[in-house]
């Protein structure tokens, strides 16, 4: 990750209005290359780029980097297939087959002023891009991003129940690109941001080392530089979630594996909420630990886990009415999944990153 200098240090683009038209769709809008980290995606990266092609944004003022990370399943062909009818889409290789290098490939290759991440396994609005530009341009952000709604990414009942929990607040917390909005809002967070390129020339590329949460670490550099980063209203893109619990808990895993990473990495803990998971699985652990010898060990255990049971329930009674009994049966399940996984991802990246001092993450077989 590239150090702060003192003209780094100076504050971004941030509320400074740079308006091209100020019109979604008008004539003169900025160029614009969306890049789109990829492996083994055969079966969503062709719906994928439907949806992308379907938007009302010029395409001679944009370029489409597919960066992938190798793929062997029949991906490469289906994105050379529509390179082939669209010179705007273009594969490029990813040799490491990470997310971040995917992401500084691309954006070493890429033209445009306004450089968007756009998701593999997602479907896109036909609204998507013109207006994360017209928001971007109007207000001078130097970061934009749209809301998202979670799918299943299979029919089957447990699919199905782990994209209701993951969209539901006691799966992932208040995150507003979760939850929407109806009015321009500024946030910490969002799922693949929109970047000026200015973005990447003064506070340097998206870190290698940090497999997960790279969007997050940047986003944190971004607004410590005073810079701006935006919720767009009325834009609302798709996500298809992991269809199995085992997959499911291996990317929560990491996803907590690499916050105290981050943390180290920018000086603080960008958000109080990614604790809650590893307080309460190393209250949850102590405890048990400590059951057969003290009383007081007893109590806590039994009120940590009869709180959470608890709330486990009532969400699941609360998701079986809106999306029937066997889908709110299977959350209950799918909750603790979630928590522990990234709890448990939390303490084992405390212990390496924190504790030991580790430089730099051990390999990790990014799941999908």
């Amino acid at each position: 990750m590239m150090h702060s200098s003192p003209a780094q240090s100076r504050p971004l683009a941030g509320h400074a209005s740079h308006s091209v038209t100020g019109v979604p769709g008008a004539r003169l809008q900025s160029f614009v290359s969306i890049v789109v980290p990829c492996r083994n995606e055969a079966a969503y990266i062709g719906p994928m780029l439907d949806s992308m092609l379907a938007n009302a944004y010029p395409r001679d003022r944009l370029e489409v980097l597919i960066v992938d990370g190798m793929s062997d399943d029949g991906t490469r062909a289906v994105i050379a297939d529509y390179a082939s009818r669209y010179p705007m889409i273009q594969l490029l290789d990813n040799p490491k087959r990470t997310t971040p290098d995917a992401l500084n490939v691309g954006i070493l290759r890429a033209r445009g002023r306004i450089i968007m991440r756009m998701d593999a396994h997602a479907r896109y609005p036909t609204n998507y891009i013109a207006e994360l530009v017209d928001c971007m341009e109007r207000t001078g952000a130097d970061s934009v991003g749209a809301s998202w709604r979670t799918e299943p990414g299979d029919t089957t009942i447990v699919a199905r129940a782990i994209a209701a929990a993951v969209a539901h607040p006691f799966g992932m917390g208040n995150a507003h690109y979760r939850l929407g909005t109806d009015r321009v809002r500024d946030v910490d967070t969002l799922q693949c941001g929109s970047y000026r390129r200015e973005v990447f020339e003064r506070l340097g590329p998206f870190d290698p080392d940090l497999l997960r949460s790279q969007d997050s670490e940047l986003t944190f550099r971004v607004l410590r530089a005073g810079g701006r980063v935006l919720l767009v209203p009325g834009v609302v893109a798709t996500y298809y979630a992991r269809a199995a619990l085992g997959k499911l808990w291996r990317m929560f895993f990491q996803y907590g594996y690499f916050k105290p990473l981050v943390a180290r990495k920018v000086g603080a803990v960008m958000t109080a909420r990614q604790l809650v998971p590893a307080l309460f699985v190393f209250t949850v652990g102590l405890a048990a630990l400590c059951a057969p010898w003290f009383r007081l060990a007893r109590v806590l255990l039994f009120l940590a886990l009869g709180s959470y049971v608890a709330a486990d329930l009532i969400v699941a009674v609360i998701l079986a009415r809106r999306r029937g009994m066997p889908v709110g049966l299977a959350s209950s399940v799918v909750f603790p999944v979630v928590h522990f996984g990234h709890g448990s991802g939390y303490l084992l990246g405390t212990w390496d990153f924190v504790i030991r001092r580790r430089r730099s993450a051990p390999p990790v077989s990014l799941t999908r």
